[in-house]
C-alpha cells in the first residue's frame, strides 16, 4: 500500500490525553472506547451546557409569550445560526430532526412524494446504511401501489470503499431525479464527493448526502458539495441522542411539502375554493418540517458541540484522525489473520477518517468483540446497519479525537493476542 510517504506515528498538533481529560466517561479506568462511529462520548461543557438549560428553566420555545418560552426560542434559534455557519448554509436552510434516519426519511416523504413521477430513477448504494436505503425502498412500494412505479438503480463500491463514480455516471438518465450518497462511509471510512461527476449530473438531479460521519470530522461546505440535502446527528459529534439536522438548499424549499404535520409554524390552512375542504399548505420552511414540540435540549447540547468542535479545530481533527487510521491501518495489516474490507487499505495515498473495518479469518466477529470486550477494548460488531449480504459480519474500529497512538497500539496488541495468542 502506498500511504503517500506518510508518518505513521506523526503526532497532530491537538493533544489527545487533553482532549480525553474533557470527557467524564473516559475517566473510566481500563477502557479504551474504540465505536465513536456508532455514538461519540460527551464533553463536560456539553454536559453542563444541557443541565444549566434543564435547570434554569424548562419551556415550550416559542409556545408563550412569557421570559422562559421565548428565552427557549432564542436559543434555538442562537443554535439555528451556528449550525448553519458551521456548514456553510443560511439559518433558513436547517432543519432540526431526531436524527439522521428522521431526515432521511423527511426527505422521502416531504420532497419525494410530491416530485418523484412515474418512471423518475433514484441511484443508491445497497452497501451504504440501512437509513439511507430502507426508506426509498418503502417510497417506492408505497408510489407503486398508488399506480406511481419509480426505479431504485444500485451503484457500485470501489476497493476503497468509495462510489464508483464511472459506474453511476454510466447510469445516468434525464429521468435521474435523486443520487444518495454517504460522504464518510460507516463501515468502510471511505469518502465519496462526486466531485468527478461534476457537469455531468442533470440539472434536474437532486444530490442528498448523508454527513452523519463527516460532520465534526472533517470541515464541511454544502455548496462545495453542491449538496441539495444533507443529513447528520448529534450523537456522532458530541452531542446527545435523538437530535439531528437536515439541510434543504433553498432552491428546494418550493418543491418541499407538509412533513409531520403538528403543532408549531410553517403550514397554513387554506379553504379548496372548488370543494370548501381544508387544503393544507408549506407557508415558510424550516418551520413547516418541524411540527410539534422541538427538542430543545438536544439542541442546545448539540450548539455546545460545534463550539467544542470549532475551538479545537476541524482541519486539526481531520488531521488527527487521519494520523491515528493510518497507523491503526498499517497495525492490522501486519496481523496474518486479518481481511481488511473495503477502506483506506485499499488506497493510493494517506487518507484516514477514524474507520477500518475487518474479519478474522475463521473466527466469529461477535467472538472477537466479546474478548476483545473482556480487555477493555470496546470495537462494534456485526452488520453495522449495512443491509442485505453482500458484506460479511465484521469487527469496525472508530476512533475520533480523543483516542491516542498508544490507545491504539494497545489494541493493536490485544488483537493480536485474541487472534494469533501473541504472535
Amino acid at each position: 500500500m502506498d500511504l503517500g510517504r506518510v508518518d505513521l506515528r506523526r503526532r497532530s498538533v491537538i493533544d489527545p490525553l487533553a482532549v480525553r481529560a474533557q470527557f467524564p466517561a473516559l475517566e473510566a479506568p481500563g477502557v479504551v472506547y474504540l465505536d465513536s462511529a456508532s455514538t461519540t462520548q460527551v464533553p463536560r461543557r456539553v454536559i453542563e451546557a444541557l443541565t444549566r438549560h434543564l435547570a434554569e428553566a424548562t419551556a415550550n420555545p416559542g409556545r408563550g409569550g412569557y421570559p422562559w418560552s421565548t428565552r427557549a426560542a432564542r436559543l434555538v434559534e442562537d443554535v439555528r445560526a451556528r449550525v448553519a455557519g458551521f456548514i456553510g448554509a443560511d439559518a433558513e436552510e436547517i432543519v432540526f430532526t431526531a436524527g439522521a434516519t428522521a431526515g432521511l426519511n423527511a426527505v422521502a416523504s416531504a420532497w419525494a412524494e410530491a416530485n418523484l413521477h412515474d418512471g423518475d430513477e433514484v441511484l443508491y448504494s445497497p452497501a451504504d446504511h440501512a437509513s439511507l436505503v430502507l426508506p426509498w425502498i418503502g417510497l417506492r412500494d408505497n408510489l407503486a401501489a398508488r399506480g406511481v412505479r419509480i426505479r431504485l438503480v444500485p451503484y457500485r463500491t470501489t476497493a476503497t470503499g468509495e462510489a464508483d463514480t464511472e459506474d453511476i455516471a454510466g447510469k445516468l438518465t434525464q429521468r435521474t431525479r435523486l443520487i444518495l450518497v454517504s460522504h464518510v462511509h460507516g463501515v468502510f471510512g471511505a469518502r465519496t464527493t462526486l466531485r468527478e461527476l461534476r457537469g455531468r449530473v442533470p440539472e434536474a438531479t437532486r444530490l442528498l448526502f448523508d454527513c452523519s460521519q463527516s460532520v465534526g470530522h472533517i470541515p464541511i461546505e454544502v455548496h462545495e458539495l453542491r449538496a441539495d440535502f444533507v443529513t447528520f446527528s448529534a450523537h456522532k459529534m458530541f452531542g446527545l441522542p435523538g437530535t439531528g439536522v437536515l439541510y434543504c438548499r433553498r432552491t428546494t424549499h418550493a418543491e418541499l411539502a407538509p412533513f409531520m404535520p403538528g403543532g408549531g409554524v410553517g403550514l397554513r390552512v387554506d379553504e379548496n375554493p372548488a370543494t370548501g375542504e381544508p387544503t393544507l399548505r408549506v407557508d415558510s420552511i424550516p418551520g413547516a418540517l418541524e411540527g410539534g414540540t422541538l427538542n430543545t435540549p438536544g439542541i442546545i447540547a448539540l450548539g455546545e458541540a460545534i463550539a467544542f468542535v470549532e475551538d479545537l479545530g476541524p482541519d486539526l481533527i481531520a488531521e488527527h484522525s487521519r494520523a491515528i487510521t493510518l497507523h491503526l491501518v498499517d497495525g492490522l495489516q501486519r496481523l496474518r489473520r486479518i481481511e481488511l474490507l473495503p477502506g483506506v487499505a485499499y488506497a493510493g495515498c494517506g487518507v484516514g477518517y477514524g474507520i477500518a473495518s475487518f474479519v478474522v479469518r475463521g473466527e466469529c466477529a461477535d467472538d472477537i468483540g466479546f474478548a476483545l470486550s473482556s480487555m477493555g477494548f470496546y470495537v462494534r460488531t456485526g452488520r453495522h446497519c449495512l443491509t442485505g449480504d453482500r458484506f460479511p459480519d465484521s469487527v469496525r474500529v472508530s476512533a475520533h479525537v480523543y483516542t491516542t497512538h498508544e490507545d491504539v497500539d494497545r489494541f493493536l496488541e490485544a488483537l493480536a493476542h485474541v487472534t494469533e495468542g501473541g504472535a
